[in-house]
């Protein structure tokens, strides 16, 4: 954006909208976000993760495994002006071994939009993300789709939504038929259809077609199918309760779209939904205070580092998300953990892959900063004011695997690439105290195939995964240096450091932590780390 043209920063703020697509694997998720790309303009023509064989790919898919294997691994960020508002989208990784990864993203946006399946309803890995979009009251727009296919019944994926979210649904549009019968969605508002029509990968203006649902013309063309959708539609009008725009904004009740992503049908209306209901950057809470967006003075929050985003400069990019202030390329900040500056002439915004230097940047806006390891996630950035910017937690890992290099001579390459991938987020790393190989911590088995192609790929480190006799970790912290000194003296052959210098206590099973909780009442052991909590307590007492 040409910054002679910005308005005020007041109003800038109001212009944003940043949310994040989130839902089950193969639920279409990607798919929409590259629709969503494309009926805003910022793309003019869409790929496909189901065409991997060819040149194309997602736009939001940019990582070599993801093109081969056609899913989200990690998760990409992408600006989009629509309608005169500025629109972060941030399109999340859907498979459950990388859910911390998208817990990361949901603390950096105002609202997020849920994809769900027709056919397969509310899913597992749905309901781990409803749960931290529960927990931070994030208004929630859920679009249906698939409907071109056999589905379930529309009333019945709304009861089985409505019980999953624990929140009232409103249905703001409503579909006519399914499957090789699915005719289009009935403006519930307006009484006006949308006729379906199968898309191709550019926009078609014949889809923004309304047509008044009693036109007799309509009513013989499409008969039971649309007497029955009516009747429907008149249940909903005297069962479900109005749409009310607080209850959305408090993260209680969910407007509900139906349509087909892969065939541009129904993307506008999640776009201007966006635009006239979602909400504009919010308040942010720090552990010294609360933090409006309308302050003048630059404040933001690192919730992701990605390396090697460009293999050719191995790179790595930590994402900002501002929460006050107007950001100017040039300005110096201060990391809040350690009291450093970094220099901002190379700020970024993003459409995926492609990247162009940013000159500002407002509340709500996702920038890129090129570090090299000075950045981490969770750092607070200010232009001098010591803030900590609370809730980017990392959970305790559930299995793990060690780490060896197959070629004695990468064991360089290794260390660098762990030590990267673990600052990314992308894999837990932890490093015995006692010595010997490193350990890998995980959520799941993909998380290991995707980390062991990343460092053949991106470092030409190939390595061996082998079975490891731990089953749990704990970070530990205590008020008393003095015992936590001694318990890691006399547990060493258990303890290990994380990527940041965090001390942890790794178990074969449970019983180990519960007789190690017993016999050192004053030790803490936590199942999650936050960066504003336990960590960096030899990097803050030095």
């Amino acid at each position: 954006m040409d910054p002679q043209q910005s308005q005020s920063p007041g109003q800038e703020v109001l212009r944003r909208r940043s949310f994040a697509i989130i839902s089950h694997p193969d639920a279409g998720k990607t798919t929409l976000t590259e629709k969503l790309l494309l009926y805003a303009g910022a793309i003019q023509i869409a790929g496909s993760v189901k065409a991997r064989k060819a040149s194309r790919h997602a736009t939001s898919d940019w990582m070599e495994i993801e093109k081969q294997r056609g899913i989200s691994v990690a998760s990409s960020v992408m600006q989009m002006e629509y309608r005169d508002c500025i629109i972060n989208l941030l399109d999340t990784p859907g498979h459950q071994d990388f859910s911390e990864d998208t817990y990361r993203v949901l603390t950096a946006v105002d609202s997020a939009l849920m994809v769900i399946d027709a056919a397969n309803g509310v899913e597992s890995q749905t309901l781990r993300l409803l749960e931290v979009c529960r927990a931070r009251n994030t208004p929630l727009i859920t679009f249906i789709n698939k409907m071109d296919r056999e589905v379930k019944r529309p009333l019945e994926l709304m009861d089985e939504i409505e019980n999953a979210l624990g929140m009232e649904v409103v249905p703001f549009t409503w579909p006519v038929g399914m499957g090789k019968s699915f005719a289009g969605v009935i403006d519930i508002a307006k009484s006006k259809m949308r006729l379906f029509k199968a898309g191709e990968d550019r926009v078609s203006d014949s889809s923004d077609t309304l047509i008044d649902i009693h036109d007799p013309a309509l009513q013989e063309r499409l008969g039971s199918d649309l007497k029955e959708a009516l009747a429907e539609v008149d249940l909903i009008r005297n069962a479900m309760p109005e749409f009310n725009l607080e209850a959305f904004l408090a993260g209680k009740q969910s407007p509900v779209f139906f349509g087909s992503a892969i065939n541009n049908f129904g993307v506008r209306e999640i776009l201007n939904t966006l635009v006239e209901l979602a909400p504009p950057p919010g308040s942010r809470k720090a552990i010294q205070r609360e933090v409006l967006p309308s302050e003048g003075k630059f404040s933001a929050v690192v919730f992701k580092i990605q390396a090697n985003m460009d293999p050719a400069h191995r790179d790595r990019v930590a994402f900002l998300r501002i929460c006050s202030g107007h950001f100017q390329r040039g300005m110096r900040l201060k990391i809040c953990r350690n009291g450093k500056e970094v220099r901002t002439n190379n700020a970024l915004s993003f459409l995926s892959q492609r990247r162009d230097i940013l000159d500002e940047a407002f509340p709500g806006d996702i920038i890129g900063l090129p570090n090299h390891g000075l950045l981490r996630l969770g750092d607070t950035l200010t232009e001098g004011e010591q803030l900590q910017f609370t809730g980017l937690p990392f959970f305790a890992p559930e299995i793990f695997k060690l780490v060896e290099s197959a070629d004695p001579l990468r064991s360089k390459q290794l260390r660098t690439g762990l030590m990267q991938l673990g600052e990314e987020g992308a894999i837990q790393v932890f490093r015995p105290m006692a010595g010997g190989i490193m350990l890998l911590g995980a959520f799941g088995q993909l998380q290991f195939e995707v980390v062991a192609h990343r460092l053949k790929s991106e470092y030409g480190a190939e390595v061996r995964l082998l079975p490891a006799r731990y089953s749990l970790a704990r970070w530990v912290s205590s008020t008393d240096s003095v015992a936590l000194k001694k318990f890691t003296q006399e547990n060493i052959h258990r303890m290990a450091e994380d990527v940041v210098g965090a001390a942890v206590f790794l178990a074969t099973h449970k019983s180990e932590l519960d007789v190690a909780q017993q016999r050192w009442e004053s030790i803490e052991f936590h199942a999650l780390r936050e960066h504003a909590g336990l960590i960096y307590q030899s990097e803050l007492a030095g």
